[in-house]
């Protein structure tokens, strides 16, 4: 048979030969991505206790992983149309098919890329690639030389360059077989133009409806169309982060997303100052140690990711932080503390305003930067303080540094300010470079005033710097453990050295974390709570007496609380002095998840639509969600409504 007779048989067209094999290409591709985020996360496969999840999971990927390949051919598919109808052979058509191919090459490369970044993201914030990431990238060259100097990340950049070479190198033979293989015979057979229309159209409801991911009417896939179990690892993996990408895109641009429409506004206000009244109108105990503000100075520490299962007191086998364990047990413990939302920025925000995570929102990059009502700097300069704030690296990122400079504070000190020799990675000095300078500049300080220092700390998060010559040996085998080592040293020598000092008798030193880390193998909720689980320690050995105290608390309550502590009335924020004041929840954000607890239950909404609800006290004992028991549906709608309503309130003050 001839290759004429050949040609005129083929049920498929050189063009739609040429997009089946792109589809199914790209398919495998999608698939050897999930499987490596599989083994790079292996740990958390512990928790899955059916087999049949992990099968599911990877059938729900196919799925998204077929919308986006669908989004991707859809408008090639009808350029291949035309063509088709116009009989647009190779040679007519070169740039034509040329152009498409190319644009089809990009797309999907780009694609890649972002699955590619997606591995340590992922395993980094335990959240699918989103929009969020981008908060990052009006500091390219800060991110790129963060990129590049952590190890792990460049085996990432690896990935993406054998796949990449693999990828063009399969594309080109895929175009060569096919659309180059055009010819006018193609288009010569029997009822040619109405066989053409028909194979074409059930081509394009194919592509439209696979680029819905669902045949259901009412609903295309969403998100939430991946959480069909219990385990929170299993239902993220299903998920393309194109996807979650293109979605948070869409919803961070989208008008009716503009404002968190959590509650109405008029009922979130007379909830909230309700709420308030009565908390202030109940006091639960009396503060027994009041420093007099005129001569007592203030050290607030923000350490990076050190969640508190880094501690012995809330992790018995832990033995990484001999010197924040010391400052524990010698000073007020708040054992029931945690922070607003899981990155620095909402950190940083938070403790020094009181005010909570508006979740997938970047409260201090903003063009016109607000004067924030309450913050400590301001309470504080009101109070002859003078007010400081040291960060190891660049000020500008993430906006803290104009943020803070219109906002009170007269000196910040950052990466500029040390030699460059000093430097040793994109994340600038290691702590202790940045502790031991603090000290340096409190001792120039004018003494005839107090003074209020913030110290973020950034050792904790990669790239990693171990500093040489410094006598520390490390006992953990594991870089991640080291550096917690590590950290917890820097603080134990500035405590050293601070204790050496006039001034640190009439010092009150207060310790919280930025936003806790991920450290078990395997993870137990959507939203873990060793990301918000922090420790908070009020230190001062000549005035407080050691004690631990169990109340609910929150990363936005400890401008109040030194302000408390310091007998200066400050009820300008969302915070409490909760020792005194009883919080009824704690409440959290992580992106686009909203999390809230009480002495026994863990509240989770999710803003695609899933509820939880986890007997968070009896950890592994206890998986089961209880979000559809009768038992607990008024406690639910009071858990959410109390959530709700703060946000909504946050959203308005904002």
């Amino acid at each position: 048979m001839d290759k004429i007779k050949i040609n005129r048989i083929k049920i498929l067209s050189p063009q739609l030969r040429y997009l089946s094999l792109i589809y199914l290409f790209m398919l495998l591709v999608f698939t050897l991505f999930r499987i490596i985020m599989l083994f790079i996360n292996n740990t958390e496969l512990q928790s899955v206790e059916d087999n049949a999840l992990l099968v599911k999971a990877m059938m729900m990927g196919l799925r998204f992983d077929s919308v986006i390949v669908c989004y991707i051919l859809f408008l090639p598919l009808i350029v291949f149309f035309v063509c088709a109808i116009l009989r647009v052979d190779f040679l007519k058509g070169k740039k034509l098919y040329k152009g498409v191919h190319i644009f089809i090459s990009s797309v999907l490369l780009l694609a890649m890329f972002v699955s590619t970044v997606d591995l340590p993201y992922f395993k980094y914030f335990f959240q699918r690639f989103s929009v969020q990431a981008f908060e990052w990238f009006d500091s390219p060259k800060f991110v790129f030389k963060m990129i590049v100097e952590e190890i792990s990340y460049i085996g990432f950049i690896f990935v993406f360059i054998a796949f990449g070479i693999g990828f063009w190198w399969i594309m080109r033979k895929i175009f060569n077989k096919t659309i180059k293989q055009t010819t006018s015979e193609n288009y010569e057979y029997k009822n040619y133009k109405l066989k053409t229309i028909i194979t074409y159209l059930i081509f394009l409801v194919l592509c439209f409806a696979g680029s819905r991911g669902r045949l259901a009417e009412k609903s295309p896939i969403r998100v939430g169309t991946a959480y069909f179990s219990n385990n929170a690892f299993i239902n993220q993996l299903g998920l393309n982060p194109n996807f979650t990408l293109i979605k948070s895109i869409q919803e961070k641009t989208s008008k009716k997303n503009q404002s968190l429409n959590l509650m109405e506004e008029r009922k979130a206000i007379a909830f909230v100052e309700k709420e308030y009244k009565d908390m202030y109108s109940n006091p639960i105990n009396e503060r027994d140690t009041v420093f007099y503000k005129q001569k007592t100075n203030v050290v607030l520490v923000i350490m990076e990711s050190m969640t508190a299962v880094n501690l012995k007191n809330f992790n018995p086998k832990s033995n990484l932080t001999p010197n924040l364990d010391s400052l524990l047990s010698n000073g007020v413990s708040y054992e029931n503390v945690y922070t607003a939302g899981i990155h620095t920025y909402n950190g940083v925000y938070s403790t020094l305003f009181g005010m909570p995570a508006l979740m997938d929102r970047h409260s201090m990059k903003r063009t016109i930067i607000p004067k924030m009502q309450g913050g400590l700097a301001s309470i504080l300069r009101q109070n002859n303080y003078s007010t400081h704030y040291f960060t190891t690296h660049d000020d500008q990122f993430d906006n803290i540094g104009g943020f803070l400079s219109a906002n009170d504070f007269q000196q910040i000190l950052s990466q500029q300010h040390y030699p460059s020799k000093e430097v040793k990675s994109t994340l600038g000095v290691p702590d202790h470079i940045m502790f031991r300078r603090a000290i340096k500049e409190i001792n120039s300080y004018d003494k005839t005033k107090p003074f209020f220092v913030t110290l973020l700390t950034t050792s904790n998060h990669g790239p990693y710097i171990f500093p040489e010559d410094i006598g520390l040996k490390y006992k953990s085998k594991t870089v991640k453990n080291k550096i917690i080592e590590y950290a917890d040293w820097a603080i134990g020598d500035f405590m050293q050295k601070a204790s050496k000092e006039e001034w640190f008798k009439n010092t009150l030193f207060v310790f919280i974390a930025d936003h806790g880390k991920k450290k078990t193998k395997t993870t137990l909720y959507p939203m873990p709570l060793e990301y918000h689980h922090s420790p908070l320690i009020f230190y001062n050995p000549y005035y407080l007496q050691a004690r631990k105290d169990y109340n609910l608390g929150l990363q936005i309550d400890v401008d109040e609380m030194i302000c408390s502590y310091l007998g200066i009335e400050n009820r300008q924020t969302m915070g409490v002095a909760f020792d005194l004041y009883k919080r009824k929840y704690a409440y959290f954000s992580a992106d686009n998840k909203i999390g809230v607890l009480d002495k026994e239950l863990f509240y989770i909404w999710d803003r695609n639509g899933k509820e939880y609800l986890f007997k968070y006290k009896k950890g592994r004992r206890d998986k089961k969600n209880y979000i559809n028991s009768p038992t607990y549906k008024s406690k639910i709608k009071e858990m959410k409504d109390y959530a709700f309503a703060m946000l909504t309130y946050a959203e308005k003050r904002n």
